[in-house]
């Protein structure tokens, strides 16, 4: 059904040796996140009801799974630059799905702990060796391609969110333990799919300055990757704050949390290819990133008054608020992954994505706290200030796309120089070679 979807419409589909990597790609994708929408659906309800650990433990290991799992993101990305994106990420694939299978036969707190921060580590590698894998893939019009990618593994968590409801449904041990194992199988299908269909790229040349480190050093690159992680607290606006605050400050029907999630999940589908094709440049990611913020600036002050309307226009109030909201983040996701792509060398970009990663980790980490903690506790105020905040960070996305690019000149003049430096030397050393040389004689003994 994917590939008829995908074999659709001639502008989605590309022509050329890409097409069959690109497709494998964004099907193994789909898969994978079809098992982590079946699985982040109904994981909490398995740990405490299925496995009787208290919620408080979960959150505290999860939390501690969430920030080891950080430390595997530069180290895989090194590996996938040295080895080859595909092999790491297949490796992590295989890894996910034991990790996930492991959940099945935890029976204690720490077994958990040990667990879930495993997985942790092999997803953050996955996303590092991933990332670097669709910048191999992208072909000639990667923003299209990773437009086309967003989509379908926005859809792909869909789909297994709509699986998992009828497990939670049937409220059963063996339900729920199907869900997991869906999970780690999906992880080995899409291992295989990539496996025969997205080719072993080999890794490219790296220059003699190339550190494993070296991303740290890129404060264009850092800055901007704080930039998105500080952004990235948009997505549990719309999947954590809002519920709260609709279910505790408005008098909106409970089905209107569901109907923002499916909204939101639509919007971002339907849109996510349409508009993001566009943002192929980095210039074009900045400028992006700061439409994103504005329209954030319009989706959250909407999202308050939720609370000071009718009943009957609560809804619909907060379904118009999260339309926006949607398009700003499909700007933003677009405008994120053109500028970290596209500031990137291209033979470090599994250590750039290991750092793209840790940071938009870090920031999901922190947002229930800074939601809940802070924005939810100032009611309306801390709406507006948050909106303030997001059109603040993005405003920020063109200055430092600018700063990024000037320092990538003046490194690029640089290394021509270089370049041009040694292929001189090459040639007047080839020059003084060629000379004609008395039979016995060698050039050491011409220089004495």
């Amino acid at each position: 059904m994917l590939d008829m979807i995908m074999t659709g419409s001639k502008k989605r589909v590309p022509n050329g040796p890409e097409a069959g990597p690109q497709r494998a790609l964004i099907i193994a994708c789909f898969v994978s996140r079809v098992g982590n929408g079946l699985f982040n659906t109904a994981a909490i309800l398995y740990f405490t009801f299925v496995v009787h650990l208290p919620a408080a433990q979960v959150g505290l290991g999860l939390t501690i799974a969430g920030l080891s799992g950080l430390a595997a993101g530069i180290p895989a990305g090194n590996l996938a630059d040295r080895y080859g994106p595909r092999t790491v990420w297949l490796t992590s694939l295989a890894l996910q799905a034991v990790t996930m299978a492991a959940f099945v036969f935890i029976d204690s707190w720490l077994a958990f702990v040990v667990v879930a921060t495993l997985d942790r580590l092999a997803a953050t590698s996955g996303g590092a060796a991933g990332g670097a894998l669709v910048a191999r893939v992208g072909g000639e019009h990667p923003a299209a391609f990773r437009a086309r990618l967003r989509t379908y593994v926005n859809l792909g968590v869909v789909v297994g969110t709509l699986g998992a409801a009828v497990a939670i449904q049937i409220d059963t041990r063996p339900a729920y333990t199907g869900l997991i194992l869906a999970n780690a199988a999906s992880f080995a299908v899409a291992g295989l799919i990539a496996f025969f269909g997205v080719p072993n790229y080999r890794p490219l040349p790296q220059p003699k300055e190339h550190r494993q480190w070296s991303v740290l050093t890129d404060r264009p690159y850092v800055s901007f990757v704080a930039l998105y992680s500080a952004m990235g607290l948009q997505y549990q606006t719309v999947s954590l704050l809002l519920p709260i605050w609709l279910s505790a400050h408005t008098d909106a029907p409970r089905w209107t949390v569901a109907a923002v999630y499916a909204v939101n999940s639509g919007v971002c589908v339907l849109l996510q290819s349409r508009l993001g094709s566009k943002v192929e440049t980095t210039r074009q990611g900045g400028r992006a990133f700061r439409l994103a913020g504005l329209l954030f600036l319009v989706s959250c002050p909407l999202m308050a008054l939720t609370a000071d309307v009718p009943m009957w226009v609560a809804p619909a109030l907060a379904i118009l608020a999260v339309c926006i909201h949607s398009v700003g983040e499909v700007y933003e996701s677009s405008g994120g992954y053109a500028l970290g792509f596209g500031l990137a060398p291209d033979h470090a970009q599994g250590q750039y994505q290991g750092l793209f990663g840790i940071g938009f980790d870090a920031g999901q980490a922190l947002a229930p706290v800074v939601l809940t903690g802070v924005v939810l506790a100032l009611g309306h105020p801390g709406w507006l200030l948050l909106g303030v905040f997001f059109a603040a960070v993005g405003a920020a996305g063109p200055p430092v796309t600018a700063w990024a690019e000037r320092t990538r000149t003046v490194q690029a003049k640089a290394d021509e120089d270089a370049e041009a430096e040694a292929s001189a030397q090459s040639q007047s050393q080839s020059q003084s070679q060629s000379q004609p040389q008395s039979r016995g004689e060698s050039p050491l003994v011409d220089a004495d």
